[in-house]
Order: structure tokens, then C-alpha cells, then sequence
């Protein structure tokens, strides 16, 4: 849905964005393909929306994905998801805690074919150059939690990438509560092993990987990859029913 997007545009807002779209606009191609401008927008402004907007449409020609990152509202960033989805990662870490003094113990990513995992103290560091594989992060709760304590951990990352955080995305939708609790409601079950388990499991399991027990590193990890894998499908519900929803208001 990127490329039937306004919002990113200087001085366009939901309204304008809904203007141009009731107005017979609804990709870009409309506008940059010189049609009749929207009615009550001026030539001039015009003239300044498809200069922009071209911009824009070298920018997804070249996959440059901070140049969306930084203009599309955060809570509109899933509109890229179909377009980035290739260079996308979903991503979940475990820490030893909730608070600022927490460490980060294991850190799952998933490019929807390969699950990496790094592991404190045997290879987190390499974290860094990977994540600049990608240019879309999917989370679920990333926002407020994931991502700030990566970027207290690895402060040189450029942290410029797109970023779905799920737990917005799909609150939008009507589905509430952590990340388990979606998964139940969209039909997605855990292996009897691990979905028992929760956060505060993990800090558990941690612990007893750090007391010697492998067979516990093995659970947590486990349970880290059921996180990111469950992910990708929860991402393509959430793109495809506020892709319904932006259609709607766009009046087709």
C-alpha cells in the first residue's frame, strides 16, 4: 500500500491524504501522470505534491528505505510491508529483567526463511552488522521494549530502518493483550514444550543456562524462535486487514 500513500508527503495529513484519494488519486501514478488535480488543492501545491513525489517513487525504486522510515508516520509503516517484505526481519529478544540494568540475553531474528540467534556471551556482537541486512524490523511491543534496549546495547547501529510494531497494528484490528494471547485468538499454537512459557519464564530459564544446564539454553531459544516465526503470520494478517480498511477509504 506504499505506493497509494500521500501521508508521508510534506504538509499532507490524513485529510488531504483522503482528499487526493475521493478525488480519483489513489497511487501515484495518478498524480505524477498528470491527471485533473483534487478540488480545493492549488496549482501551485500541486506542482510541489508530484515534485515530492518523485522523489518518493526513486526512493522505492531503490529500495532506500530510511527515506520512508523517516517520512511515514510510525503507526503507518506496515504500508511498506509488501514492498520491503523481502528485506524484512521479525525480531524478539529475552532479557534478564524489565528494568534500565537489564541485559539483553538472546536475540531472535527471522527473514522468513532462516531464524538467526544470537546468544549473550557467545556470539550477540554480531548482531550489529546483520541487522544492516535488513530494512524492515517486525516486533511485537518492539516500540517500548525491544528496541530500546538494542539500542542501548549496540549504540553505532544506524537504527534506520522501517518498523512494524504488531502490538499497535493489530490493536487497531480490535485484538488486545500480549503476544500469546493474539496468537490464540488468530489460531496459532505454540508446541506443547514451551507454551506454557512467558517473559518472566525466560529470565527464569536464563538463570539456569548460567547454572550450567544447556537442555535450559536449548528451551529458550526455542521458545525465542516460536516468538519471531509466529510473527510473520500475525504481520500478514495485520497488512492485509488494514490493506481492506485503507481500501475502503479510498472508495474501491
Amino acid at each position: 500500500m506504499i505506493e497509494n500513500s500521500f501521508i508521508h508527503l510534506t504538509r499532507v495529513g490524513y485529510e488531504t491524504e483522503r482528499k487526493l484519494w475521493r478525488g480519483g488519486v489513489r497511487c501515484w501514478r495518478d498524480l505524477l501522470g498528470g491527471p485533473p488535480r483534487a478540488a480545493g488543492i492549488s496549482e501551485a501545491r500541486w506542482e510541489e505534491l508530484r515534485w515530492e513525489l518523485r522523489a518518493s517513487d526513486a526512493a522505492l525504486r531503490d529500495l532506500h528505505h530510511p527515506y520512508f522510515a523517516d517520512r511515514l508516520p510510525s503507526r503507518e509503516h506496515w504500508r511498506a510491508l509488501r514492498r520491503f517484505g523481502h528485506r524484512a526481519a521479525y525480531l524478539d529478544i529475552e532479557t534478564t529483567g524489565m528494568g534500565a540494568w537489564a541485559d539483553i540475553t538472546v536475540v531472535g531474528l527471522y527473514d522468513g526463511l532462516n531464524v538467526r540467534t544470537y546468544i549473550h556471551g557467545l556470539n550477540l556482537d554480531a548482531l550489529a552488522d546483520d541487522l544492516a541486512r535488513y530494512s524492515l524490523l517486525v516486533t511485537y511491543n518492539g516500540a517500548t521494549f525491544d528496541l530500546p534496549y538494542l539500542r542501548r546495547r549496540f549504540p553505532r547501529v544506524a537504527w534506520d530502518h522501517l518498523h512494524v510494531d504488531l502490538r499497535y497494528a493489530l490493536r487497531r484490528l480490535g485484538y488486545t493483550g500480549g503476544l500469546k494471547a493474539i496468537e490464540g485468538q488468530c489460531g496459532l499454537r505454540r508446541s506443547p514444550d514451551i507454551a506454557h512459557l512467558d517473559g518472566f519464564d525466560a529470565v527464569r530459564v536464563w538463570g539456569e543456562y548460567r547454572r550450567g544446564s544447556e537442555e535450559a539454553l536449548d528451551l529458550l531459544v526455542r521458545y525465542n524462535t516460536a516468538d519471531i516465526t509466529n510473527l510473520e503470520a500475525l504481520a500478514a494478517l495485520a497488512y492485509d486487514r488494514l490493506s481492506e480498511e485503507m481500501r475502503r477509504q479510498m472508495g474501491g
